[in-house]
């Protein structure tokens, strides 16, 4: 559900060398920037939720990453995953553009999003997919409650977050959880992912789960910021993200992560069940 949409969480925070995409809007678009219908239109029948890789859930293919010369193992992996997560702990907001790279081993399709994400402590968290003209869609939680709001399709749903627990994957970016608690570490030297002055964490999960069966975050050693995540999902499929101009200082309003539902309604937004 939800919870499982925001494990794409974890792969964000990052900050990469390679040339970024097309810089998303450095402001959220506010959920009243959808201009309303000309006119009410009857309620058709709900549309399925758009096949758009989300930071709850997400389907996954080989990525093809070139190979570097392997690395040798010089830091404990636990220690590394403290520092890492030391990081995250003093960061109180963050922002940055992303480019998603999902692959479907079943199907052998890959498929590239970009989009800006947008975090706040204590537990605010948004993702915008960009579209033609604004936002595709967006993944939200306000702390209190999960949104999707489809454009396209003039749709949403909602769920609290108290009918859904978080991953740790999700919340030690907001400085909870433990990664060690859930996760066994270790350090990667295959030289498949980052660059050879990349510190890369391999973690594979304490209970097996559908959601993940790996996942690696490329950290860079001078500050232990995460540049890069990959998650090997349970059926083989990887979702890849990177994140390009990243900000720690700029402050983000709160109203970033509202949703006006009032407002959603007038414009002819229908509400669909998030468990169907």
């Amino acid at each position: 559900m939800f919870a499982q949409a925001f494990i794409l969480a974890a792969t964000m925070m990052v900050e990469t060398p390679a040339a970024a995409p097309a810089q998303a809007p450095s402001k959220a678009p506010a959920i009243t920037d959808v201009a309303p219908d000309p006119a009410p239109a009857p309620t058709p029948a709900p549309i399925a939720p758009q096949s758009v890789a989300s930071p709850f859930e997400l389907p996954l293919l080989h990525v093809a990453l070139p190979m570097a010369p392997a690395r040798v193992a010089q830091v404990d992996a636990t220690a590394l995953v403290a520092k890492v997560q030391s990081f995250y702990n003093d960061t109180k907001s963050y922002s940055a553009a992303f480019r998603q790279t999902y692959t479907n081993k079943a199907f052998g399709q890959k498929t590239t999003k970009d989009g800006k994400v947008y975090i706040k402590k204590p537990g605010k968290m948004r993702w915008d997919y960009k579209g033609a003209r604004g936002p595709r869609s967006s993944f939200i939680a306000d702390g209190a409650t999960a949104w999707m709001v489809e454009y396209d399709n003039k749709q949403y749903a909602q769920q609290s977050l108290k009918d859904s627990v978080l991953p740790v994957a999700i919340t030690f970016l907001s400085g909870k959880g433990d990664l060690t608690k859930d996760f066994v570490p270790s350090i990667d030297t295959s030289g498949r992912y980052g660059t050879k002055k990349d510190l890369v964490l391999e973690l594979t999960p304490k209970t097996s789960s559908a959601q993940y069966k790996k996942l690696y975050l490329v950290v860079d050693p001078a500050n232990y910021r995460v540049k890069e995540s990959t998650v090997i999902e349970g059926n083989g499929n990887i979702n890849h993200f990177s994140f390009y101009a990243p900000n720690t200082t700029r402050a983000i309003a709160d109203s970033t992560f509202a949703v006006n539902v009032k407002t959603l309604r007038q414009q002819h937004f229908r509400k669909i069940n998030p468990k169907k």
